[in-house]
């Protein structure tokens, strides 16, 4: 039988009020799949001090995809995204999948899929609420949280009720509505030169004009569906990250979908997503409201 590596991660935070010092549990590798691909696996950081107090239990939970193209990334990267979650009575949890080309992009987000159905099953046994659950990503990490909040057809084939999500958080992604960046990178490339791509989002995507649409989250946002509120983070220097972002909430505010979306001048793409969660960041400031916002509605 597969053992299971758990370790205690100790880090120094300070609270939204002040200072204090803090540790969390993490159980790492926790297959989502049974015997599956070595990257079908996830980690559970959970608050160490509600675990030696026995408190664990209907804590709030964060699912956070990581980015890289579709092609790189690990679950790894979250920065101090962890910290700030469990320090605030979260269960966070963030997952890898298998990447193109080895796989296409309908196995892509079906892993990203079951990984969220074995949270729903299982969070429980960490102290999560399988009811509340918050969904983030960045870049390529930001379509995949943005299309399984908005095409529920993903959850549902993992028996997942739309109405457990609680909020979704993409960053700086810019393939919301892949026909229109799709657009946008080819007459760019066709006004000022260079060689056409040989693997962009038109080919990554399944080279389908079809296949395009489906992938955008913006196809399948509609008044009749129970879409949680959306916080859209994007770096304000990037034309194609500002606009697929302004594209996406203009279609959720459309369809009636509570949406903030908030703009970050002095940074970059990385650099965005890695101080999220970090003190006295202004981004960190504006997910706590959310955060506090789609919290307090549970409460009443």
């Amino acid at each position: 039988m597969r053992r299971i590596k758990v370790f205690t991660v100790f880090c120094n935070v300070l609270m939204t009020f002040g200072s204090v010092a803090f540790s969390q549990q993490l159980t790492r590798d926790v297959r989502y799949i049974d015997n599956g691909h070595p990257r079908q696996v996830l980690d559970v950081y959970i608050p160490e001090a509600k675990v030696e107090r026995r408190e664990l239990s209907s804590l709030p939970v964060m699912f956070w995809i990581h980015g890289g193209g579709w092609q790189t990334g690990d679950k790894g990267d979250v920065g101090q995204k962890p910290a700030f979650f469990t320090e605030r009575g979260f269960v966070f949890v963030s997952i890898n999948y298998r990447l193109l080309p080895e796989v296409n992009m309908e196995a892509l987000v079906g892993d990203v899929a079951s990984a969220f159905g074995w949270v729903h099953r299982n969070i429980v046994k960490y102290g999560g609420d399988p009811k509340r659950v918050f969904v983030g990503g960045h870049s390529a990490g930001a379509q995949l949280a943005a299309l399984i909040c908005t095409d529920l057809r993903y959850l549902d084939r993992h028996g997942v009720p739309p109405g457990v999500l609680r909020g979704c958080v993409p960053v700086d992604g810019d393939t919301y509505d892949l026909p229109k960046i799709i657009t946008t990178a080819e007459l760019r490339q066709s006004l000022y030169g260079g060689e056409m791509f040989t693997f962009g989002h038109r080919q990554k995507f399944g080279n389908d004009p079809q296949k395009h649409v489906e992938f955008s989250a913006v196809t399948h946002v509609s008044k009749e569906k129970p879409i949680p509120p959306f916080l859209i983070f994007y770096f304000s220097g990037n034309p194609d990250t500002r606009a697929q972002a302004k594209r996406l909430a203009d279609v959720l505010k459309n369809a009636d979908v509570p949406v903030t979306v908030f703009g970050k001048g002095d940074t970059n793409h990385r650099q965005l997503n890695h101080d999220l969660g970090t003190q006295d960041e202004v981004a960190t400031a504006e997910l706590i409201t959310f955060l506090k916002d789609a919290l307090n509605e549970d409460a009443q």
